[in-house]
């Protein structure tokens, strides 16, 4: 096997092999080493991709000891290779082929409809990778005159969940309804992914996949659909506990967050977690809780919430953000440790100066966990969605909160554009499109959310990119560079692979500094490389330690 082994910003490695099957032994030889203990403890994540493989890093570690150890596996694969064994049976899945894009790749491929659905249901297709959604298949075995189709020009702003597509050389269903830019070619009933039950994505890398002609008068293999269906509006969560809050009004958008999942990116599975993890972890560790206690993301204006049993509260916002917190109807401080009795109110105004602010509890919030965490997701929908009037969260069991947050050492926080120091690569593209290019300043659109802050040009024109890359892992920060020239920074609700060429990432310093721009704000992006990175997050470290200290007396509000 030969191995090019690149780094990807400061916090992942970007591995470009031979071939698929290349990336799958790679990636078995990774996760055989990690469930051994013979793998560097800073791996997180392994992340196959069209003939290469993304390791995921801990945000602390340097990446100098897992490139070396990443070289030296890639050239020792294992001596059996995965799936030696007895092999899945090929998962058969039933369409009923009536997609609105049938005719036109008719036209596209110059034959007839039937002739279309006889060389797509004839087709032995494979597995190669999961990613775009949860549950999402890259199927890959067309035959030459379907791999051919290209995907649609102008994306759908929604594909029915269920649908079975071709485009850009693979063939997929789409597990739920999302946005998507492939050709429609029908539907099937077949669940792709549930998040409540092992395990979990009904296809794996690797399987073997044959489309069939279903029933379409409605019997059981008809694809019409309830079973593929988005899920539905969920109930108002429910506490199990005696101590909880209740959410009275959601506010704008307010998220439970946690640090994240993890091991769960190889299903198409987003991280998540929070926007700005430097401003969350100051919320919990002034309530007394470890760095990942779920907690609300406030966005732009909070909720208003009853307490059932006492409480100790911590509302951050970053440095610059301004927002008034109400206990019943009284102002108090943000950036302190608020003390509340059974049956207390207490209101999150709206933010000014930031985009996001966090809530923690001390004790943490108790809401049920899907896939390890209990962070929402906005792109997938795992999790529990946005918060709505009559939830309500448990409160874990309290803990000792501390009792003074310090303001920020150092230069406060300069003008408009705000600078954004990046890492350049993997990805090369054109000369005048690359990120030397890309300075700036940019304006943050509207369209901006946590699966990607999507910027404009703030002078002048952007610059049309004409290169795709093969479908690759990505991690949070990356900035990629779609045709039209307009950058995308990946935020963490970001699909797990994509094809647009990433030119830089943005060192995991200044991640929290994405995490708040808003529409309208306008940023720079300034190179650094490596060492200056690592300092950068270093010295991050160190003044997140020296703000919080002093511990709370531990009583209610009268």
């Amino acid at each position: 096997m030969t191995a090019r082994v690149i780094p990807f910003g400061d916090r992942a490695l970007l591995v470009e092999v031979d071939d698929v099957a290349a990336a799958h032994l790679l990636a078995a030889a990774v996760d055989r080493a990690r469930a051994r203990g013979r793998a560097p403890r800073s791996v997180t994540e392994v992340v196959v991709g069209m003939g290469n493989v993304v390791i995921h890093l801990d945000e602390r570690t340097d990446g100098d000891d897992v490139h070396r150890w990443v070289e030296s596996i890639a050239t020792r694969p294992p001596p059996t290779p995965p799936g030696a064994g007895p092999a899945r049976e090929p998962v058969h899945l039933p369409v009923v082929f009536d997609g609105p894009d049938l005719e036109e790749v008719a036209g596209l491929t110059g034959h007839t409809g039937d002739q279309v659905v006889a060389l797509l249901t004839g087709a032995r297709l494979t597995v190669a990778f999961l990613g775009f959604a949860p549950g999402f298949p890259y199927l890959t075995g067309l035959p030459p005159v379907l791999a051919a189709v290209p995907r649609r020009s102008t994306p759908r702003t929604a594909v029915p969940a269920g649908s079975v597509a071709v485009g850009g050389g693979f063939a997929s269903v789409y597990p739920r309804s999302t946005p998507g830019g492939w050709r429609l070619l029908g539907r099937t009933a077949t669940p792709m992914f549930d998040p409540d039950h092992p395990p979990f994505a009904l296809l794996r890398p690797g399987d073997g996949v044959r489309f069939s002609v279903a029933d379409a008068s409605g019997g059981p293999d008809a694809g019409a659909a309830p079973a593929a269906s988005p899920r539905a509006p969920r109930e108002p969560l429910a506490a199990r506990g005696p101590r909880f809050v209740e959410v009275l009004d959601p506010g704008l958008l307010s998220l439970v967050e946690d640090a994240g999942r993890r091991g769960v990116a190889s299903m198409g599975v987003p991280g998540a977690g929070p926007a700005d993890a430097d401003t969350f972890r100051l919320a919990n560790r002034l309530a007394g809780n470890p760095d990942g206690a779920a907690a609300i993301e406030v966005t732009a204006s909070g909720p208003r919430l009853r307490f059932t049993g006492p409480a100790h509260l911590a509302v951050v916002t970053p440095p610059g953000g301004h927002l008034r917190v109400e206990v019943d109807g009284h102002p108090v401080g943000t950036g302190s440790v608020i003390p509340v009795a059974d049956g207390q109110e207490v209101v999150v105004g709206r933010l000014r100066g930031a985009l996001r602010a966090y809530l923690a509890v001390a004790g943490g919030l108790g809401t049920p966990p899907v896939l390890g965490s209990r962070s929402t997701d906005l792109l997938s929908g795992v999790g529990p969605g946005p918060l709505r009037a009559g939830d309500r969260l448990d409160l874990g069991p309290p803990t000792r909160p501390h009792g003074l947050l310090d303001a920020p050492v150092g230069p406060a926080r300069s003008d408009p554009p705000r600078v954004i120091r990046i890492l350049e690569g993997p990805h090369r593209v054109a000369p005048g499109a690359g990120v030397r290019s890309m300075v700036g300043p940019w304006t943050v659109d509207p369209a901006s959310d946590r699966i990607g802050v999507r910027l404009r040009p703030g002078v002048g024109t952007a610059v049309p990119v004409a290169e795709r890359i093969p479908s690759t892992g990505m991690v949070t920060g990356a900035i990629q560079l779609p045709p039209d020239g307009h950058p995308i920074i990946l935020g963490p609700d970001h699909a797990t692979v994509g094809g647009y060429p990433v030119v830089g990432c943005v060192i995991s310093a200044d991640l929290p500094v994405v995490g708040q721009l808003g529409p309208g704000d306008t940023v720079a992006l300034a190179t650094v490389d490596r060492a200056e990175a690592r300092a950068a997050r270093r010295q991050a470290d160190r003044t997140l330690a020296a703000r919080v200290s002093g511990w709370f007396p531990t009583r209610a509000a009268l």
